[in-house]
């Protein structure tokens, strides 16, 4: 959970700069105006974000906390899984976010409705036999924790004189 939050905190930074960036280029004036647009535009950045860092591996967020994805083959996954594994990430918030429209919830009813749905969606990959969230199963990826290596102590050395 701490990685996934760090995560927020990185990823708060790039929604704002290619917020910023799509309204500057659109002369957007007014917040509400070219918000599909901007959803779409923000949508494909996050994938080239995702995609190019799991493409290598790790986010800074992974890294930080000694996690990496793995495809199948042992190795960072293929560009074409990294995208998969994007795409199907999204069902950790799609579901809730389309009966929240459908329903009409805002505000607290909103957030509630989503925690439950990650909490729930969390909880699911108990039922997976390797204990893997679902959307890595379903894109063949892996995350895997990598603890750091002790470092050789270092010698005292005394300089002659």
């Amino acid at each position: 959970m701490a990685c996934w939050l760090y995560e927020g905190v990185l990823l708060f930074g790039v929604v704002f700069v290619a917020g910023l960036l799509f309204g500057l280029v659109t002369q957007t004036r007014h917040a509400l105006q070219n918000r599909p647009e901007q959803q779409g535009f923000i949508f494909l950045v996050l994938g080239i974000y995702f995609s190019w860092f799991w493409r290598h591996g790790q986010t800074l967020p992974m890294r930080t906390w000694h996690i990496r994805l793995l495809g199948p083959d042992g190795l960072p996954p293929a560009t074409g899984r990294a995208l998969l594994r994007y795409l199907l990430s999204w069902l950790w918030f799609l579901p809730p976010l389309a009966a929240a429209a459908l329903l009409r919830l805002q505000g607290a009813e909103l957030m509630a409705l989503v925690l439950a749905w990650v909490g729930f969606w969390a909880l699911l990959s108990f039922l997976h036999p390797r204990r893997q969230f679902w959307h890595d199963a379903w894109a063949g990826t892996e995350l895997v924790f990598e603890p750091i290596q002790p470092a050789e102590p270092l010698r005292k050395t005394r300089k002659k004189r």
